[in-house]
């Protein structure tokens, strides 16, 4: 028995000069495959052997792993019988090569257990390790697009990722682009450019838009969102005028028609693409799961391989960082993955983790025939080199090449030619940059029956053989946002009281441990169990928990109307205890407060029991109908009320209050009256103006009246007194001369009068008028006012494109099962939040 002391036993060193085997195991440290590996051999050359080998050595060392299998070969790591018997051999012989060599399959079966026998027995690894082995690590085959083994859903890789938007933009894009470009390689389309393909600009920004706000995304919504994408531009164009809906609408069938398509159900079913359920079993023990890919067709094969990849991109940068090996990620056939021309989807996340991986832990395992097919440069970073056989002397020199590109100057060209031309079958190269040397070994014997490549017909026996059945986690909820509260507890149905079972001493529970599988195509939610039995009003022996279906409908819909400055968000949500076999709901009787996504349980409640799945939740066709339905309700029946003042265009949503509403009117009228009022008192006092102008001329002029009034008094006055005197002296002066002054006199007191008269007149003309505008601008407040008091409320509603599906699907209630004397009473272990 060799002590490996925790490293991988893969051979014995051999002589570079003689060839001979020696008798030093090679010892390979798994830690050094943090920096990956490159296998490199031509067909014959042992290179499956070896692969197995080393993954035979991650399982005894519990060291969980990925495999992806092109070919079928790595199937082979289930074919490990610790026994050594012909018959756990038999069913895996080859009937036909056992008829060319003229032998039964019974005595086929028997050499080959003897020859497995004695060829482990030279390596010196007896049953005991082969034991070990089988515990090690648990073992599956999954064959995505196909039950024939275990099935894996891909809608798991099309959910936000669980690493934050914000931190991982750069990293979370470049997985947007491959997933796209994978999901684009189904419908047919060719030679994507990231960059200047419309239905990837469309595509990448309908994943961005949705992951940034952690929004899952599955087909069918990536379905519907093509054909009504969240977004009014796309850059600086309108999303119509960059992708007409016509042309989106031809997308949108060619997407369709792969969800339509009956062989596309098994992509869609199963366990999902979880990395870390698919590295660790819920119990913890690793796991070794192989992901059998011959079946599909080249399109399918890239789509797979390109989610896996990104997958375990994302699930790696979860984890924190080591220097020992955590997991292994292996690839058999690396062969149009990773090509030096050219840029395959899968090719960019498979760059990413040889340059990152190492720092989580996670090491990377390539294998291929052909060193030409491989782009060297990426695999710069490969720190270990298996090189076998090669075909030809162009392999050959190519491979040096890459290995130059990787070391550097230090790498002797010479030697290594040298030794890879003395390599046999069986024997190969090891080139590790954690040690000093290269090192040629041969590999040891596979405690793994190498029976060849299993067919697709082969794998379910091969999960038999394993015990390998699925480990399904659901895949964390992303966040909604709540709003107000609902009468969830009035739908509630009253506790439900079976009779016992009279042959039993103790009541028979309802349901059952196994959980009935929803139909295809429908989604699952788990409402938490946030009530305890003393809260839910329980009275008596626990006795578990009971899931019962519901039916869970939450719409998310956005009110956006520029007019009348409107940008709200409302949710709607009905939750139908028991709904109407034959499908009809009348929404309006099951409406409860928003549920927040991030409050469902990702799973149930360890032992709980399950109600049977009915109608009208079993027939997937009838619940697509209810969601086409309640989508309909939503936009027909969901409406805000906008307040408004159509005279002063003064808009408000529901969020405004309507004193706050009233302040805005107010406010609004105010401005536009005194604009009015300006207007007004302008006019007014342009006219007192000119009269004021009159009245200090009329003033002036009466002030001049009456000085000449006076100056004609005092002639007067004296021409009489002249006269007067005149007669009693010799020189007589007329009397016409002093009537000539009294006329005037007179005449300057009618002046004065008429510039009284005048200015009165005036005064009375401008008293007048500023009473006429003190009357005009109240006239004017008060039509102000009025308007500002006319508040009438617009009913506003939705468009359809702005009503989005955020959870539809069935919802497994909690109940509380409790027994009272000989009855099992159910007592809900739901509550909506407040």
């Amino acid at each position: 028995m060799i002590d490996t002391d925790g490293k991988f036993y893969l051979g014995r060193t051999a002589d570079p000069q003689t060839g001979e085997t020696g008798a030093d195991p090679l010892l390979y440290d798994p830690d050094d495959l943090t920096t990956h590996a490159v296998v490199v051999g031509m067909t014959g050359s042992g290179k499956t052997g070896l692969c197995l080998d080393l993954l035979e050595e991650a399982a005894l060392n519990k060291i969980p792993a990925l495999m992806v299998d092109p070919k079928g070969d790595i199937t082979n790591a289930l074919l490990h019988f610790p026994n050594l018997a012909p018959a756990d051999f038999q069913p895996w012989i080859n009937a036909d090569d056992a008829r060319r060599d003229d032998k039964s399959v019974e005595q086929a079966a028997a050499d080959t257990a003897a020859l497995w026998r004695n060829g482990l027995d030279k390596w010196e690894i007896g049953p005991e390790r082969i034991q070990k082995l089988d515990d090690s690590v648990r073992f599956a085959i999954y064959t995505p697009g196909s039950d024939a083994g275990l099935p894996v859903s891909i809608l798991a890789s099309l959910q936000a990722p669980a690493i934050p938007w914000e931190a991982n933009k750069e990293l979370l894009r470049e997985k947007i682009s491959g997933t796209v470009t994978a999901v684009l390689g189904l419908t047919g389309l060719k030679d994507i450019d990231p960059v200047r393909s419309r239905e990837h600009i469309l595509l990448a920004n309908l994943f961005e838009t949705a992951w940034s706000q952690g929004q899952d995304l599955d087909l069918g919504e990536l379905i519907m969102q093509v054909q009504a994408p969240p977004f009014e531009k796309l850059g600086v164009f309108d999303i119509n005028r960059f992708f007409p809906e016509k042309d989106r609408f031809e997308l949108a069938m060619s997407l369709n028609n792969i969800l339509a398509a009956p062989a596309f159900q098994t992509w869609i079913e199963g366990e999902p693409l979880d990395v870390a359920s698919l590295l660790y079993h819920p119990d913890g023990s690793p796991r070794h799961s192989i992901f059998y890919i011959a079946h599909l067709n080249d399109e399918e094969r890239m789509f797979f391989v390109t989610l896996l990849y990104s997958a375990v991109e994302s699930w790696m940068r979860t984890q924190k960082g080591t220097t020992s090996l955590r997991a292994l990620v292996y690839f058999d056939e690396i062969f149009g993955y990773l090509p030096p021309t050219g840029n395959p989807p899968s090719k960019e996340p498979m760059l990413r983790m040889l340059k990152q991986a190492r720092a989580f832990g996670v090491g990377m395992v390539l294998a291929t025939q052909n060193p030409v097919d491989i782009d060297y440069k990426a695999l710069s970073n490969a720190g270990t080199w298996f090189i076998g056989k090669l075909g030809t002397d162009q392999d050959k020199q190519r491979l040096l090449d890459g290995l130059s590109s990787a070391a550097g100057a230090g790498l002797d060209r010479r030697e290594y030619d040298n030794l890879i031309s003395a390599i046999g079958k069986r024997v190969f190269l090891l080139r590790n940059v954690h040690e000093k040397h290269p090192e040629l070994f041969q590999t040891r014997w596979a405690m793994n029956y190498l029976a060849g490549p299993a067919t697709r017909a082969q794998i379910p026996a091969l999960n038999a053989l394993a015990g390998a059945s699925s480990v399904v986690r659901r895949p964390s909820s992303i966040a909604a946002t709540p709003p107000p509260t609902s009468h969830l507890q009035s739908q509630m149905p009253s506790p439900q009281e079976p009779a016992p079972s009279p042959q039993s001493p103790e009541p028979d529970l309802p349901g059952t441990e196994s959980r009935p599988a929803v139909p295809g195509r429908v989604a699952e939610y788990f409402l938490p169990n946030n009530l305890t039995l003393s809260q839910a009003g329980g009275d008596g022996r626990s006795r578990g928990i009971l899931y019962r279906p519901v039916l869970l409908a939450q719409a998310d819909v956005r009110f956006l109307n520029r007019k009348y400055n409107l940008d709200q968000d409302m949710q709607r949500t009905a939750l139908v205890i028991e709904p109407d076999r034959r499908g009809a709901v009348r929404w309006d009787d099951y409406l409860v407060a928003a549920i927040d996504e991030r409050d469902l349980d990702r799973q149930p409640v360890r032992d709980g029991r399950f109600a049977a799945i009915e109608e009208p939740l079993a027939d997937a066709k009838i619940v697509r109908t209810l969601q086409t339905d309640f989508v309909d309700w939503v936009y027909r029946g969901t409406e805000v009320i906008v307040k408004a003042n159509e005279t002063l265009k003064v808009y408000a949503g529901p969020d405004v209050s309507d004193e706050k509403f009233a302040q805005q009117c107010q406010k609004a009228a105010a401005e536009k009256a005194e604009v009015e009022a300006d207007k007004v008192e302008a006019r007014f006092e342009k006219k007192i103006d000119s009269l004021e102008t009159k009245l200090s001329r009329e003033e002036r002029e009466l002030r001049e009246d009456e000085a000449d009034y006076k100056q004609r008094k005092m002639q007067e006055a004296a021409t009489h007194a002249e006269t007067l005197f005149s007669l009693f002296s010799k020189r007589r002066r007329s009397v016409s001369s002093s009537m000539s002054k009294r006329r005037m006199t007179a005449q300057a007191r009618e002046d004065v009068e008429e510039s009284k008269e005048e200015i009165e007149r005036l005064k009375l003309e401008i008293d007048e008028m500023e009473t006429e505008m003190k009357e005009a601008l109240d006239e004017l407040e008060a039509k102000w006012d009025e308007i500002a008091a006319d508040v009438t409320e617009i009913p506003v509603s939705p468009y359809k494109k702005d009503v989005h599906v955020a959870l539809f699907g069935v919802a497994w209630m909690p109940y509380h099962l409790v027994e009272s004397g000989e009855r099992i009473n159910e007592f809900p272990g739901f509550k909506l939040e407040d």
